[in-house]
């Protein structure tokens, strides 16, 4: 399966994220941030890197989601990580893969492992 990981803001979620990455079994990573998740790194884990405009409006910021991330997928579903981010930017992700179309399986990492919700 492949991963989707919201790459923004909120404290220890970069943590979160890096711990998906490297505990899940992922045929594909696909970063999505503003430009200063940049410069994230998880050694010896590569991935795909989608800067977006976090100052962009709701619908602007979907399109340019469902823009970007348009063939980016083998599969008819994904998992997605929302842990970093606001309201507005996991509406936009949320809704521009579904217009895609791809399915989307909530993931998270906790004490015993990457969980699918």
């Amino acid at each position: 399966m492949e991963l989707v990981a919201l790459l923004s803001t909120g404290k220890g979620t970069w943590g979160q994220i890096s711990g998906l990455m490297q505990k899940g079994e992922w045929e594909k990573i696909i970063l999505v941030g503003p430009t200063f998740a940049k410069e994230f790194q998880v050694h010896g884990v590569p991935f795909d890197f989608i800067e977006f405009d976090s100052n962009k409006g709701l619908i602007q910021l979907k399109k340019e989601f469902s823009k970007k991330l348009e063939g980016k997928f083998d599969g008819l579903e994904v998992a997605l990580s929302i842990a970093s981010g606001n309201g507005k930017e996991h509406m936009a992700l949320q809704s521009a893969l579904l217009s895609l179309p791809v399915g989307i399986r909530f993931t998270a990492l906790t004490k015993d492992g990457v969980i699918f919700l």
